[in-house]
């Protein structure tokens, strides 16, 4: 009779708070930086600048993680019949609701800008994540 030897490896724990720090740190960063590229159509605070970009963030990342997948999930069939065009037009989404909750503070305006912002946050992030966040979430296992 043989028997077999089944070695399972244990996945390393993933630090969920280190990475929503970070996540939340960069989403104010391409904020920032999207804000200015983007005057007009983008309005953040003056009076506590850095602290409604990261006010903002916080609320994108928590969008992010809970009516973002809602809203994939239901624009799924016109995201594939548009092949993927429409996926921004959730992303601008977030960020009208994100507008709506701090009012005043983070003002979206237009129709075609914030498109454009939308595909500008998409790619930097993309960015940040493969640089940044990334190489320090892999750099701890």
């Amino acid at each position: 009779m043989r028997k077999k030897i089944i070695i399972e490896e244990q996945q390393p724990k993933k630090n969920v708070f280190l990475e929503s720090i970070l996540y939340i740190f960069s989403y104010a960063i391409i904020l920032i930086i999207v804000s200015y590229m983007f005057k007009k159509s983008l309005y953040i605070n003056n009076d506590y600048y850095y602290l409604y970009a990261l006010i903002a963030s916080i609320i994108i990342h928590i969008l992010n993680q809970t009516v973002k997948p809602i809203l994939v999930y239901i624009t799924l069939p016109i995201t594939a019949l548009t092949y993927g065009l429409f996926y921004p037009i959730i992303n601008v989404i977030i960020l009208y609701i994100t507008s709506l909750i701090l009012k005043d503070n983070f003002i979206i305006n237009g129709l075609l800008a914030p498109f454009f912002m939308a595909i500008m946050i998409s790619a930097l992030n993309i960015l940040i994540e493969g640089f940044i966040i990334k190489p320090i979430i892999n750099k701890g296992k």
